[in-house]
């Protein structure tokens, strides 16, 4: 494997690591204590699912996040306790 293919594939895991911990603290900032916030992430890939057609081409801005932050507010409000 080349150099650029190996600072690439880092690349990539240092962006999937960023947007993971980006998504904690949307969720942190949305009402979920710091001790629910990995069920949280779980339940948050979940309910795009369950709000989203896998038709759906994938354009997720903050209004679909908020949308499926929404979502989870009603379907497990336990998480936000």
């Amino acid at each position: 494997m080349s150099n650029e293919i190996k600072e690439l594939k880092a690349e990539i895991e240092d962006l999937t690591i960023h947007l993971a911990d980006m998504l904690e603290a949307v969720l942190y900032y949305a009402g979920v204590p710091e001790k629910n916030l990995e069920k949280a992430v779980k339940a948050y890939i979940d309910a795009l699912d369950e709000v989203f057609d896998e038709e759906e081409d994938g354009d997720m801005g903050y209004r679909e996040m908020v949308e499926v932050i929404d979502y989870m507010k009603k379907k497990q409000p336990d998480l936000f306790a």
